[in-house]
């Protein structure tokens, strides 16, 4: 297929996507690749990709609908492109959006940041979200997103980690599995026991990678970090 053709055909499953306020929603996504950074969603009405109003823009956050697992089996279709012998590999982390101000959001809690301090101490308030992203290994700055889940504060992240990682291993294996399950690859701030009991079975190899048709030498975690408390949330993006 001709990268043009490809393109189109993407865009077009990923409005398949969209269940309610398909348009404005569509509309949004162009606008967030074209916009450099913004203040406020409400920005993004001004790019010229978002043919609509703002109120538009607040209706489509507030009433839209968008079909999670569609998107997620959409993304596992189009990976990197890679060579037939290099085997997938995925990277695991969370990130966490600062807001700090806003006493009055929900689902707000205090997570780990690597470089925003409170009262001395590496954690910020705001909200913490979970990526699975396929990495490349050119020179070049392009990663494939897999997954994204926000991580409430009552959740514990090695928990939720371990679910979103056997939904990719599931996704893959319907999907391109010509290349074998992906490996893995998990940020220091994991708990590797966790991880390795959540992962039994499916996929679990070591504390700090897992792939059912992994290399015999594991992939050591970043020690970016120290782990996190009990309870709490790891939180920064690496």
């Amino acid at each position: 297929m001709e990268p043009s053709d490809a393109l189109h055909a993407f865009r077009h499953s990923l409005y398949e996507c969209i269940h309610r306020r398909a348009d404005a929603l569509f509309e949004l996504t162009d606008a967030i690749l074209a916009a450099d950074a913004v203040p406020s969603p409400v920005r993004l009405s001004l790019e010229a990709s978002h043919r609509r109003g703002w109120g538009s823009l607040h209706a489509a956050l507030n009433r839209g609908r968008i079909d999670a697992e569609a998107l997620r089996r959409l993304l596992a279709r189009h990976p990197l492109a890679a060579s037939e012998d290099e085997h997938p590999v995925h990277a695991v982390d969370v990130g966490v959006w600062p807001r700090r101000d806003a006493e009055a959001s929900p689902g707000r809690g205090y997570h780990h940041h690597p470089s925003r301090h409170s009262a001395g101490q590496p954690i910020v308030a705001g909200w913490a979200y979970q990526f699975i992203a396929q990495p490349g290994f050119a020179r070049e700055s392009w990663a494939a997103p897999m997954d994204a889940l926000r991580v409430h504060p009552e959740q514990e992240v090695n928990a939720v980690a371990c679910s979103q990682a056997k939904g990719l291993l599931a996704r893959s294996a319907a999907g391109d599995g010509a290349r074998g399950a992906p490996l893995l690859v998990f940020d220091a701030g994991y708990d590797p026991v966790k991880l390795q009991r959540g992962l039994e079975g499916p996929c679990a190899r070591s504390s700090s990678a897992c792939g059912r048709d992994a290399a015999s030498t594991p992939i050591r975690a970043s020690p970016s970090r120290p782990p996190e408390p009990e309870g709490r949330a790891a939180t920064d993006r690496g």
